[in-house]
């Protein structure tokens, strides 16, 4: 029971982090599916006072690379992770909207067209909103590596959107 509480806390967060890698939001749902139960698996390997977040994350960022990789499917394909946030309630009005809508479509397409470690950690870090010392939980790597990873994914993220135009 206390699992499947855990699962469910987790659930959304794996999704995304599924439909990041995998770019396809049934794959995805089917990579969580699967994790989820190679997790349960796995429980017996599980470090006791360790965070259950980035282990699970760790999981589910694997299996939705297997799964892409086995599939074979590399491009054509978009990110659709970014949320509408504001900071107030007001709705905008409809060319704000329209222009936010561009430029979220422009991001997106220019987030595609990085390569997939690059994705990873912007968006384990910008779109999911882990910290830097979680991010480098989830991806098995040093914290310093995170921020060098992720300052050279924004610069190869600039060079992109230079190209295509963001403004």
């Amino acid at each position: 029971m206390a699992y499947e509480d855990l699962l469910r806390r987790h659930q959304d967060l794996a999704l995304r982090t599924a439909a990041l890698l995998t770019h396809d939001a049934a794959e995805a749902e089917d990579a969580v599916q699967e994790a989820f139960v190679k997790a349960h698996a796995a429980l017996g390997r599980f470090r006791a006072g360790a965070a259950f977040r980035p282990w699970i994350l760790r999981i589910v960022a694997n299996e939705a690379r297997n799964r892409r990789r086995s599939a074979g499917r590399r491009e054509g394909l978009a990110l659709r992770l970014a949320e509408d946030r504001r900071g107030d309630d007001a709705a905008p009005s409809p060319e704000a909207a329209v222009l936010v809508q561009e430029r979220r479509a422009a991001l997106l397409a220019a987030l595609g067209r990085l390569r997939a470690d690059d994705r990873l950690v912007l968006g384990y870090r910008f779109f999911l909103e882990l910290g830097e010392a979680e991010t480098a939980e989830v991806l098995g790597v040093p914290r310093g590596t995170v921020k060098s990873r992720q300052s050279r994914a924004l610069e190869r993220l600039r060079r992109v959107l230079g190209r295509g135009g963001l403004s």
